[in-house]
């Protein structure tokens, strides 16, 4: 009984104010999420019916034949796969790399080069892509994953990110290591990212569902329905003068959203043990 007294005690108004402010926020979060759920399994009289409802009060799987008659579905989401993916690999490889010189190795200009890093980012991508699409194309990789990949195998705010918690890491280490004789190779692989392991996961899974949602790099890059990715490849649904299905969009939209909400329950686990057990490890 004193322990029911004590918790009713505990709960102040403060407290009871943030709870509802964080069930408040959770719920705005989860609303998009929920109605292209509901959409995707609504019929098409229920999607178009006004005043609009939430709930469908009929359940349809009408939305997702379309999508598997009218696309190449599991070629669209091996293309993504394969697309965002294989930018993220290159991506953490030469972003870490890049990192570790300017963050750990003194050398001349090094400020100058950060500077530039840096500058980059204040520059949008639509201001490049012209002649990135013009250097693509010279060298014949139009409508191919390298064409797709090799353009962002580097970002600036990925090197700027891992260079930042590579400044964390007491410089102690590295000259322990080079003491006995490891090579800066040695160094970055076997000191410095083991102990950037939060970093590096964090990196990978923006990088990855950031280029998995991308609309306008694959539309740009590809040119047949083959090479498509599964953001662009809804676009293709859209009906005669521009309409578009947005029962059928949802129902994409939600088969584009669940090989992220996988990984995402995948890395979970390990992304929180790695934060846990970082400067840990020997």
């Amino acid at each position: 009984m004193s322990a029911v007294v004590a918790a009713r005690r505990r709960i102040t108004p403060g407290g009871l104010g943030a709870t509802a402010a964080l069930i408040f926020a959770t719920a705005v979060a989860l609303l998009p999420i929920a109605i292209v759920v509901f959409t995707a399994f609504k019929p098409i009289a229920e999607v178009n019916a006004y005043p609009p409802t939430l709930a469908p009060g009929e359940w349809t799987l009408d939305n997702f034949r379309r999508i598997l008659d009218d696309l190449p579905l599991a070629r669209l989401v091996g293309n993504s796969f394969v697309f965002a993916g294989g930018v993220t690999l290159f991506a953490l490889c030469f972003d870490s790399l890049a990192a570790y010189a300017l963050a750990r190795i003194d050398f001349r200009g090094r400020g100058v080069l950060l500077a530039a890093i840096i500058g980059s980012l204040m520059i949008p991508f639509q201001a490049t892509l012209v002649p990135v699409y013009q250097v693509v194309s010279d060298l014949g990789w139009v409508d191919t994953f390298a064409g797709m990949i090799a353009p962002r195998a580097a970002d600036a705010f990925g090197i700027f990110f891992l260079r930042q918690f590579f400044l964390a890491i007491p410089r102690e280490l590295d000259q322990a290591a080079r003491i006995d004789g490891a090579s800066e190779f040695r160094i970055f692989r076997s000191v410095v990212l083991p102990n950037a392991v939060p970093a590096v996961m964090t990196l990978g899974v923006f990088t990855f569902v950031n280029n998995w949602n991308d609309l306008l790099w694959p539309l740009v890059f590809t040119n047949s329905q083959e090479m498509g990715t599964i953001t662009s490849g809804l676009t293709l649904l859209t009906g005669p003068s521009g309409i578009v299905p947005h029962g059928v969009m949802m129902a994409g939209s939600l088969v584009a959203i669940i090989p992220l909400v996988v990984i995402f329950l995948l890395v979970q686990r390990r992304f929180i043990e790695s934060i846990a057990t970082t400067g840990l490890k020997g």
